[in-house]
C-alpha cells in the first residue's frame, strides 16, 4: 500500500487573515464574488470555494476550472498561493478550489478509485462529479471545458481525473505533481501540462522507489495521445519549455522544467507569464474534443 503523505512547506494549514474575501453562502444566488460552500457526498459534509466572476452572464456557457491544493493545504491559502482570480474575470470562466478531507490532521487527496493505494476511504472522485453536477444546475457551464490543476498532492488528484474521470474532463494541468501507477481508461486525447523543478526534494523530478520521475509520465501521456516523439524546446532564464504537439485530436503534452526549482507553485514567470498564466493559457486551448 503506497500512501501519499506530502506536506508543503510553501502550502500548509495556515489560514490567511484579510487576503481574500471569502462569504458564507447558505441560499445560491446569481452574485460575483468568492463563496465558501458545502455539499453532502455519501454523508460527508465536503467543502469547496467558488469564485463567480462580475463578467459572468448566465446566458452564455462557461468552463470551469477546478485547482486542488497539496497535501495539508487549506483553500483559504491555497487561493491567494494560487491565485487564478483575476484570469477568472478576463476570460470569464467559474473557479473552484475544492478542500481535501481530514486525515489525522492533514488534508489529502485520493487520486486513485478507492483500494490500497488511497490514504482513506473518502471518494474524492465522487466529490469532484457532485461538485460539478451541483455547480452546473445553478450556472450555465460549458460540460465541454472542464479542466483540472493542482499541486503536488493536488497534481495526483488532477492526473487521477483525467485516468479515470475523462468523461468529464478536457484538460490537466500538474504543479510540482506525479502521477500514481494506477492508471485507468481515458476515453479521449487528453491535454496535459506538467510543471516541475529539477531540486524538488518531496516528489524528484527523476522519481523515486515510490514515485515517477517527471519524464515517464511525459511519456505514458505522449504516447497515449500519439503526439511527436521529439519535441520542440525554448528556454527563458532558467525555465525550459518542452512542447510536443500534434496528437490525436492535434492536442499536446508540454512541460515547464525549473532549473533548481523547489517543490512549490513557481513564482518564477516564463516569458512574462506566471504559473497561473501558463496553465489556463493552456488547458484553454482545448475542449474534451481536442485543440477548439
Amino acid at each position: 500500500m503506497r500512501l501519499i503523505f506530502l506536506i508543503s512547506t510553501s502550502l500548509g494549514l495556515i489560514l490567511l487573515n484579510g487576503c481574500s474575501k471569502i462569504n458564507q453562502e447558505e441560499n445560491v444566488d446569481q452574485a460575483a464574488g468568492t463563496f465558501l460552500r458545502r455539499i453532502e457526498v455519501e454523508g460527508e459534509t465536503r467543502e469547496y470555494l467558488i469564485h463567480i466572476p462580475d463578467s459572468y452572464d448566465s446566458t452564455k456557457s462557461v468552463p470551469i476550472v477546478l485547482n486542488f491544493h497539496g497535501f495539508g493545504g487549506s483553500v483559504s491559502e491555497f487561493i491567494n498561493d494560487a491565485d487564478m482570480r483575476s484570469l477568472a474575470e478576463s476570460d470569464t470562466f467559474i473557479l473552484i478550489y475544492p478542500q481535501g478531507s481530514n486525515l489525522n490532521g492533514f488534508s489529502h487527496w485520493n487520486a486513485c478509485p478507492i483500494g490500497g493505494d488511497n490514504k482513506s476511504d473518502a471518494d474524492d472522485f465522487g466529490f469532484v462529479e457532485s461538485m460539478i453536477t451541483e455547480i452546473s444546475s445553478q450556472y450555465n457551464v460549458d460540460m465541454e471545458r472542464i479542466y483540472a490543476a493542482g499541486y503536488s498532492n493536488g497534481g495526483m488528484m488532477a492526473y487521477g481525473l483525467a485516468n479515470y474521470k475523462s468523461d468529464l474532463i478536457a484538460a490537466v494541468a500538474s504543479v510540482s505533481g506525479a502521477m500514481l501507477d494506477c492508471t485507468g481508461s481515458t476515453s479521449h486525447p487528453m491535454p496535459v501540462v506538467h510543471l516541475h523543478g529539477t531540486s524538488d526534494g518531496v516528489l524528484p523530478y527523476n522519481g523515486s522507489s515510490d514515485w515517477s520521475s517527471v519524464q515517464s509520465t511525459l511519456d505514458y501521456w505522449i504516447n497515449f495521445n500519439n503526439t511527436v516523439l521529439t519535441p520542440t524546446v525554448t528556454s527563458d532564464s532558467n525555465i525550459e519549455h518542452y512542447v510536443y504537439d500534434l496528437g490525436d485530436s492535434l492536442v499536446s503534452v508540454e512541460h515547464y522544467k525549473y532549473i533548481g526549482g523547489d517543490h512549490v507553485w513557481f513564482s518564477a514567470t516564463f516569458q512574462g507569464q506566471n504559473t497561473s498564466e501558463l496553465v489556463w493559457n493552456f488547458v484553454s486551448r482545448y475542449d474534451i474534443n481536442g485543440l477548439r
